[in-house]
């Protein structure tokens, strides 16, 4: 394939929105090996005083996590959570279809993970403007790996984005907190926790490839029963665009490749995706991803019965609401929001 390079005038704005992707894109990519790297560096090569530092440093992770499981609380350090020109990059938007009331939790149902989780990333972690203005009183957070918080120097990145242990000792916690305006946790004006959880994590990350909207849910129902646990409402919602931004190296299911991934996602609940996206001056090559529109839908709440010891039989009955509520949606605005509408189905496994 020719090489179809970046033309030579190009607006500073989308010069710095492709740098500002650049990094975020780079950063997801590496920052789990290189914070482990740099750990190793500077306990190698530091001096006793760095070490001892570091140490002070690893007691206070320890101390952390069993205090809260490492979570921020509130909406942490806004100036992070504010990244306008990777929004603009795509442009991912937010679509709200029905209020979700400050005096309950929420466990937002996303889907599909793509490569990345993009949409949602943005949305409820990297650029909060618009949810807040959306959805005022409600704390947008976003459930990722457990280990991750115990990993030096990643979890503090994480954590000032927003991000929280998608274990389930955490989730309880945090969708356990008051919705009472005068309680102490909640002195910042917001009442209440929307946790986005990307439901088909790695292995729907695998079958993520450009028109293909492949989710993994028929036989994940933790989500319905932590929301059962916690009185928590399900949020189901579908990031539109998300699976065009990135290609990756062909692994069909019975594949030497996919068989790799899912040998490594068992070790490690990462799987080892190959992307194929863009480069910062050429349009064919790299693992930036394309300039292509993303829009996350955010459904209804789906009211949920509190109780300690969920009843299989109910649990089945929410999750299977949850599956015709996303194909539901998924049917309403995807002529709307999908390019070869017609020809674009959902498939849940």
């Amino acid at each position: 394939m020719k090489i179809e390079w970046v033309p030579l005038r190009v607006p500073m704005n989308r010069r710095l929105q492709t740098l500002v992707t650049a990094f975020f894109t780079y950063t997801f990519f590496t920052l789990p090996i290189s914070s482990c790297l740099a750990v190793a560096i500077l306990l190698y090569y530091g001096e006793m005083f760095v070490r001892s530092l570091l140490l002070i440093y690893f007691v206070k992770i320890y101390l952390d996590y069993k205090r809260n499981y490492g979570i921020m609380e509130g909406n942490g350090w806004l100036f992070y959570r504010r990244i306008r020109r990777y929004r603009d990059y795509f442009p991912v938007e937010l679509v709200k279809t029905a209020e979700l009331p400050p005096n309950k939790n929420y466990i937002i149902a996303s889907f599909p993970h793509g490569i990345l989780g993009t949409g949602t990333c943005i949305n409820m972690s990297l650029d909060i403007g618009n949810w807040l203005s959306q959805f005022p009183q409600v704390r947008p957070k976003i459930a990722t790996l457990d280990h991750h918080f115990k990993t030096p120097f990643l979890r503090d990145i994480l954590r000032w984005w927003g991000m929280v242990s998608v274990s389930k000792e955490s989730l309880a916690y945090l969708l356990s907190k008051s919705n009472d305006p005068k309680h102490k946790d909640n002195r910042d004006g917001f009442t209440s926790n929307a946790v986005a959880v990307l439901v088909g994590g790695a292995k729907e990350a695998m079958d993520s490839h450009p028109g293909q909207y492949i989710l993994t849910l028929k036989n994940r129902k933790g989500f319905v029963k932590m929301a059962t646990r916690t009185g928590s409402s399900i949020v189901p919602s579908l990031s539109f665009g998300e699976v065009d931004i990135f290609d990756q190296v062909s692994n069909p299911p019975d594949s030497l490749l996919r068989r790799f991934q899912n040998v490594v996602k068992k070790l490690t609940g990462i799987s080892p995706l190959l992307p194929k996206g863009r480069g910062i001056f050429n349009y064919n090559y790299g693992i930036l991803p394309h300039r292509r529109r993303i829009v996350q839908v955010v459904g209804s709440p789906i009211d949920v019965a509190k109780c300690e010891t969920p009843d299989p039989e109910y649990v089945d009955k929410i999750h299977g609401q949850v599956m015709r509520a996303l194909e539901k949606m998924f049917d309403e605005y995807k002529e709307k929001y999908t390019p070869n509408s017609k020809q674009t189905k959902l498939i849940i496994q």
